[in-house]
């Protein structure tokens, strides 16, 4: 397994992380044995970065997943977990993160998470779930600082979701060491510029943000919530289908622009659209580790075989860039 410099950190991340979202379902409500034998199987496959989150169902990820890391006891493995403060706490949001992370703690039977994610939305202004760029630098900053100075949390991060501007703004402040960022085959605007009129929200190349910060990047959405899938199909423990992501406002039109892909396997680039899919997502150097949503150990297995065989090469990244030329104009 590759290990990545995890931007200013010094952690060496996998470049293949574990996704225990709610998505994919799999660390929510797939079977505690499969669970088990599946993280242990990524551990000896050279995983060593774990993602979960209080949202995934309502603290049920985190739980299992500090079941499984507490009898393995595995060593030298990250893990990061996440934040996000409702509005009604709007008011008092040290009091909100320090409570919400002594939750997540507790359920992972740790004593410190290595990387400690806002999970708000960022916007200018705030409103509704989003905190504004000043209370994210005022407020959640200062209180996730001083979770650190106490060793409950190793380092900093955020769900880079919201305005892009108000994102630029918060990675340019080098507050935080992490950022995870949308990066798919549908929305490659974090890395090079989007073609005019594509129907996907424009993150005007943060990775150039991350990479002068020196902030770490976790990528996600590689899958597009499993549009990249390239079918409309879920598996009985998924979660509903995520819209809008970034892309597309609705699912199935990520699906439809997903199977417009099919020629990057057709002529051989990939073997199917979610190798393609993984694959892309490591093929950018600012990205540290990717996460790929599973519903079952052979997901998890998929993901693993297409990281082994590397980013794609530059003649797939060039046929996947006029393929995605198609969609420009058209509604999102």
């Amino acid at each position: 397994m590759q290990l990545r410099v995890f931007g200013r950190t010094g952690m060496r991340l996998s470049v293949l992380g574990f996704g225990c979202g709610a998505v994919g379902g799999f660390m929510v409500r797939g079977d505690p044995a499969e669970q088990e034998r599946t993280i242990a199987r990524a551990i000896a496959a050279g995983v060593n970065y774990f993602d979960t989150a209080v949202q995934y169902g309502d603290g049920e990820s985190e739980k299992n997943l500090g079941r499984v890391l507490q009898k393995l006891k595995p060593a030298n493995v990250a893990v990061g977990t996440k934040v996000r403060v409702p509005p009604g706490e709007f008011g008092r949001i040290a009091d909100a993160v320090t409570l919400s992370l002594e939750g997540s703690l507790a359920r992972l039977g740790l004593e410190r998470v290595d990387i400690f994610h806002l999970h708000n939305p960022v916007t200018e202004t705030g409103g509704g779930p989003a905190l504004s760029v000043r209370q994210v630098l005022g407020d959640v900053v200062p209180a996730f600082e001083r979770l650190r100075a106490q060793g409950k949390i190793r380092f900093l991060g955020m769900t880079a979701i919201g305005d892009t501007a108000a994102l630029r703004q918060v990675i340019d402040a080098r507050a935080f060491d992490s950022a995870q960022i949308v990066y798919n085959m549908l929305n490659p605007s974090a890395s090079e510029p989007l073609p005019p009129n594509y129907p996907a929200q424009d993150y005007g190349r943060l990775f150039d943000s991350t990479q002068a910060a020196g902030v770490g990047v976790v990528g996600i959405r590689v899958l597009a919530g499993g549009a990249l899938s390239g079918s409309t199909d879920r598996h009985p423990i998924a979660g509903p289908a995520p819209e809008p992501i970034g892309s597309a406002m609705s699912y199935d039109a990520d699906v439809d622009r997903a199977r417009r892909l099919m020629p990057l396997v057709r002529e051989g680039f990939a073997a199917s659209l979610t190798e393609a899919a993984t694959r892309f997502a490591l093929s950018h150097p600012a990205v540290g580790t990717i996460l790929v949503g599973m519903a079952t150990p052979q997901q998890f297995e998929d993901a693993l075989a297409a990281v082994e065989k590397g980013p794609l090469p530059p003649a797939a990244l060039d046929r996947l860039s006029a393929l995605r030329q198609a969609f420009s104009g058209e509604p999102r």
